[in-house]
């Protein structure tokens, strides 16, 4: 489910915070924090399901609260709770997966029950609510988009919403727009994904693989890239400009089912939006002659990093 790119962004930020440390390396440092960074994307991924069902479920809460007032107007005693029996709902709810997820990550306790209450309350006054409610019988298409509706248009859109997931995860701005491609699926097929193993093996090889050859490989890249730098000072390249350089140089020589060009674009999207204003031609420019001198020389022969002697 997660993308490539994705797991270059879990990687870069692996190494920069490698970079940064001060104290030696420990044994598996790297590899642990690398599985924090995908235990984020899950527990995130989790949370944003967990509170569109409790915003569902508030129905059930919203009936019993404007029933037990003191004098309760008909309307009151009336309250429509069709939404807390969505049948695409229960699927999640009981989608053992999930309740795995629920059980090990505890997004419950970092709900913010007044939002819920909030955003139930402005889903409750629009038209698609109201068409929902008054359909005489269920069908999945509508029990999905309702669903999808308080996604999409309620939380995502809310400037509350969003802070307070910023505040309890700090790769929201990484991550979200991967996971709202997630959530849709999910909503629209549930049990459909591993909550206890988002990765799979293949990415996550290829994850462990590009962290550790970049790593082990920083004599051979930077003997490639230096020459490339011309009257720049290697000491004061950016940090993150000289780790997606690295990276880049990995994939050339180590990685082999992935084109140059794909590497290439990859890396001046991820200096663009994560480094300096300049860093995307920058990093472009030392990619594109590094490859041209590699395909030149006769040494863009793609090999797997396992094993190799380069």
């Amino acid at each position: 489910m997660i993308s490539r790119r994705n797991i270059r962004v879990k990687v870069m930020q692996t190494l920069y915070s490698l970079e940064a440390r001060e104290n030696e390396q420990k044994p598996g440092e790297d590899i642990r924090i690398l599985q924090k960074h995908f235990d984020h994307t899950r527990q995130l991924f989790i949370y944003l399901i967990h509170f569109i069902t409790e915003i569902a479920q508030y129905a059930e809460t919203d009936s019993r609260v404007r029933a037990s007032k003191h004098l309760p107007s008909d309307q009151d005693r009336n309250v429509n709770t069709r939404l807390a029996g969505n049948e695409m709902l229960w699927k999640i709810l009981e989608d053992a997966s999930y309740q795995k997820a629920l059980a090990a990550d505890k997004p419950q306790l970092h709900i913010n029950k007044e939002l819920v209450k909030k955003l139930y309350q402005e889903l409750a006054e629009t038209n698609e609510y109201k068409k929902y409610i008054l359909a005489e019988a269920r069908d999945k298409k509508s029990e999905k988009d309702i669903l999808l509706f308080i996604f999409s248009e309620l939380m995502l859109p809310n400037d509350v919403f969003e802070s307070y997931a910023e505040e309890l995860f700090p790769n929201w701005d990484d991550d979200i727009e991967m996971l709202v491609q997630f959530v849709n699926a999910y909503i629209s097929k549930p049990n459909s994904v591993d909550f206890q193993d988002m990765l799979g093996k293949e990415k996550w090889d290829f994850a462990k693989g590009l962290l550790l050859t970049v790593q082990d490989k920083k004599e051979i890249t930077m003997e490639l890239i230096k020459p490339k730098l011309k009257n720049w000072d290697a000491e004061r390249i950016a940090t993150l400009d000289m780790i997606l350089m690295q990276m880049g140089v990995c994939e050339f020589l180590f990685f082999e089912t992935i084109p140059p060009k794909v590497t290439i674009n990859e890396y001046i999207d991820l200096a663009k939006e994560y480094s300096t204003e300049q860093s995307g031609h920058f990093v472009n420019g030392i990619l594109d002659n590094i490859h041209k001198e590699l395909v030149a020389g006769d040494k863009m022969h793609k090999i797997n990093f396992k094993g190799s002697k380069i």
